[in-house]
């Protein structure tokens, strides 16, 4: 198996190159997603978590990352974690129909399982699902206090599927002794939302638990249905950190979500898509236990912790009376992991862990032909050990270096490594340059499903990233621009056997099947991303632009061709102005590029522009009022070729606090 790791020398070269090139164009302020009305958080206010797995000083990150605050988050309205991160840059966005049909993030242009989602510090990817991504259809704001979005490849700390990048969500902690809150709306489609959290904190107990639940009739899955396809959620969270001195505590945290979800199918005789009755329901587990000790007066702090997973998944067509569960799977993850963070000297910190995870699926099909097919099951173990170093060269200059070693039960060893700077030059100038690898290892179903392949290797890429922030005055204008590029290689596709083929590889111990996945592919990526917030007093403006150029370099028919579903031109611009009264109201404008559908390009996925309205008015300290209406102008539109989107909705709630 080849050792994908780039010396630290020619590395180090790489970045000094880029932080001195006149062309560079990078940064990125934390703004409001698009501009939802709270105040952007403050570049040098807010530590950022996940571009070195502990806090740092935005200032001195090399990486592009957008923080979303809970005030941005609470101003934007948005239910779904989803909806919010779509409107920041960079990410595009998917939806097999309206709310809680399958849903992809994809960042800087990668697929959308090669994103890595964490919930406080747990990943949450799905090992049963076929490319081990994360459907973000089901994951509600609810109890969220921030989101950061780390763009580039990261796998040097955040492991396998951290090509395109990290969406971290980490759910809020309480402030005071006993504090609280409830919130509730209603909107059109029969829509409805509530919320309620309580938590406090004690001389050796810091706790809170929150409880979410959305649901919608929704709209018809395929584009055009004649009835509609609902969609229903319930999330609860807690967290506790028990603490038995300063040096020594104990965190435990859990997040359960259970959904009901509406969809369409292709019923017979036609098989062509069409209203159905089927539907699914998925149960989701995240929980977290860690300890912490703090040695040598806090300059020496260490986590034992334990991860886990689990998501399950049943799908029914009542059409189908023989057998009307379609679809039956489970799938699981279990991570054991040390994190070590010293202090070398008061500008150096090293980073470094050890992680052990074993992941396992149980997958079935039942369908009218076979009622009662065989039960996939597979297992397999990676083994980890990562170390990053960080710090200043002189009073401008901040560094750090990474590297990362994986042992993998089915593809052997894997290699590599990762690069970043920031440079102060000036007031309120920043340039930031980043390389980074990153990898994805074959998921249990594409090892060991019917169409699995054990000969698989990893997907590899290599991405950088260029960039320049500047700060005008005390932070009424900050602009910024982001220069970036990946290659990858060895992407798994579904490979199709031909009918009456006779290759080994289509016939398994002598039984024909379908395909196969195997590493066919070979894609890249570049672009630029434009970031602005403007503050003058009552009136702020955000705004984002994106452009990102994809090409499939594999050789075929589809080779130069764009991939599926990345539109090119994105945007999104929102103005929100604070009245006297106390009124807040934002206009915010997203613009999404044409895509292609398909592989072939042979299906266009026009262009569109939306248009959503929000309002808010504090009544008093505890309650707040607040409406919205998206997609004004009620636009037709499609995110996947076929399948149906939202019109014009409206939505009126209140919020209350204690």
């Amino acid at each position: 198996m080849k050792t994908y790791l780039y010396s630290t020398t020619a590395a180090a070269a790489f970045a000094v190159a880029v932080l001195t090139s006149t062309s560079a164009l990078a940064g990125d302020k934390a703004p409001t997603p698009d501009a939802a009305g709270a105040e952007a958080a403050n570049p040098v206010s807010e530590l950022i978590v996940t571009a070195a797995r502990g806090p740092q000083d935005p200032a001195k990150v090399g990486q592009s990352v957008t923080v979303l605050n809970a005030a941005v988050i609470a101003a934007s309205q948005q239910v779904l974690v989803s909806d919010l991160v779509s409107r920041t840059v960079g990410v595009a966005y998917s939806r097999n129909g309206g709310p809680g049909g399958i849903t992809t993030l994809r960042i800087r242009g990668a697929e959308g399982d090669q994103t890595v989602a964490v919930v406080d510090g747990v990943k949450i990817n799905d090992p049963s699902a076929p490319g081990g991504g994360y459907n973000f259809a089901n994951l509600l704001t609810g109890d969220v206090a921030r989101l950061e979005i780390l763009r580039g490849a990261q796998s040097t700390l955040w492991g396998s599927q951290a090509i395109g990048g990290v969406i971290n969500i980490v759910t809020a902690e309480p402030t005071r002794a006993l504090e609280g809150g409830l919130q509730a709306e209603v909107g059109t489609q029969n829509s409805s939302y509530v919320r309620g959290a309580a938590g406090g904190i004690s001389d050796h107990l810091v706790w809170r638990l929150s409880a979410s639940h959305d649901q919608t009739d929704g709209v018809s899955a395929v584009a055009g249905g004649a009835e509609d396809d609902g969609h229903r959620v319930t999330a609860l969270s807690g967290r506790a950190r028990v603490i038995a001195s300063e040096a020594l505590s104990l965190d435990l945290r859990a997040v359960y979500t259970q959904s009901r979800n509406d969809f369409d199918g292709f019923p017979a005789p036609l098989y062509a898509f069409a209203d159905t009755a089927q539907y699914g329901e998925m149960e989701e587990l995240v929980a977290y236990a860690g300890l912490n000790v703090a040695l040598l007066d806090g300059r020496f702090r260490n986590r034992l912790a334990f991860g886990y997973t689990n998501s399950d998944t049943l799908n029914y067509d009542p059409a189908q009376a023989m057998t009307p569960v379609t679809f039956d799977s489970t799938g699981r993850n279990r991570r054991w992991e040390y994190q070590g963070t010293f202090e070398i000297a008061p500008t150096w910190t090293a980073t470094f862990g050890a992680e052990s995870e074993a992941a396992s699926f149980r997958t079935r099909a039942p369908s009218a032909f076979a009622p009662n097919p065989p039960t996939a099951r597979a297992k397999v173990g990676i083994d980890s050990l990562y170390a990053q170093v960080r710090g200043d060269l002189g009073d401008h200059l901040s560094v750090s270096v990474g590297l990362r070693r994986d042992s993998h039960d089915t593809f052997g060893d894997h290699s590599l490594g990762q690069l970043a700077a920031a440079w102060s030059v000036g007031q309120g100038t920043v340039l930031r340059a980043s390389f980074g690898q990153g990898f994805k290892a074959p998921t249990l179903y594409q090892l060991y499903s019917e169409y699995g392949n054990l000969g698989l290797a990893a997907e590899q890429a290599d991405a950088w990233d260029v960039g320049i922030e500047h700060t005008v005055g005390e932070g009424w204008l900050v602009v910024s621009a982001t220069g970036f590029a990946r290659e990858t290689e060895n992407q798994i596709d579904f490979v199709s056997c031909a009918f009456g083929s006779l290759t080994a590889i289509c016939n398994p111990g002598g039984a024909p099947r379908f395909g196969y996945y195997a590493n066919t592919a070979k894609t890249a990526a570049h672009g630029v991303e434009l970031v602005a917030a403007v503050e003058q007093g009552p009136f702020s403006l955000d705004a984002n632009y994106t452009w990102t150029h994809t090409e499939n370099r594999s050789a075929g028919a589809n080779q130069g061709k764009q991939l599926a579903r990345r539109p090119e031109h994105q945007a999104n611009l929102a103005a929100t102005y604070e009245w006297p009264v106390g009124l807040s109201t934002t206009a915010a404008i997203r613009y999404v590029g044409a895509s292609f559908d398909n592989a072939a390009g042979s299906y266009t996925l026009q262009s569109f522009t939306l248009l959503d309205l929000r309002a808010a008015y504090p009544v008093n300290e505890t309650f707040e009022v607040y409406g919205r209406v998206d997609n004004v102008f009620d636009d037709s539109y499609e995110t996947a070729r076929n399948y149906g989107t939202q019109g014009r909705t409206a939505t009126v709630g209140v919020r209350a606090k204690f």
